[in-house]
């Protein structure tokens, strides 16, 4: 077993895990992301990564990974860590993989200083909870996860008249 940062020829293989993530949470047709998509936001050309990722190998194939990227505290004022997906394929959970991901990315966190590392996990899925819980994590029952997306993001979008802001 192997746990590493990953890299731009992992990207295929983490597409893969997300496909598979997917349909693991009941939305097989949800996911719309592409290589190239991946390679701007992980590995840019020009500037500096908006996310980042660790995988996990076994006998050379990805089996599992750690996605992640930064956020800010205005209570804290320093960064955190919002951990968007961790996936470790069926046949190698138990085994400490997911743990370790996990470790790596709070190890992140706390080289750096950060202090909060956050991600939500869906209600059913009590494996998970109860795996977050053996590690000391706690669930932030007070506050309720909303979103804008679809048709609504884009009349929420275009209700200002401010200009157009340049791409991050």
């Amino acid at each position: 077993m192997t746990i590493r940062e990953a890299t731009p020829d992992d990207i295929p293989a983490i597409l893969g895990l997300v496909q598979e993530l997917a349909t693991y949470e009941r939305e097989p047709d949800a996911t719309k992301g592409t290589v190239e998509g991946y390679r701007r936001v992980l590995f840019p050309d020009d500037g500096r990564p908006i996310a980042f990722a660790f995988v996990t190998e076994v006998e050379g194939v990805v089996v599992g990974m750690a996605l992640y990227y930064l956020t800010f505290s205005t209570w804290e004022g320093v960064p955190g860590v919002w951990l968007e997906d961790l996936y470790v394929q069926p046949a190698h959970r138990g085994t400490g993989l997911g743990k370790q991901l996990l470790l790596r990315v709070a190890e992140v966190c706390v080289r750096n200083g950060w202090t909060r590392l956050e991600w939500c996990v869906l209600n059913w899925n009590t494996p998970a909870i109860d795996f977050y819980r053996s590690l000391g994590a706690s669930p932030m029952d007070e506050w309720t996860t909303y979103r804008l997306d679809g048709e609504a993001l884009a009349a929420a979008g275009q209700s200002t008249s401010m200009p157009a802001s340049p791409a991050i």
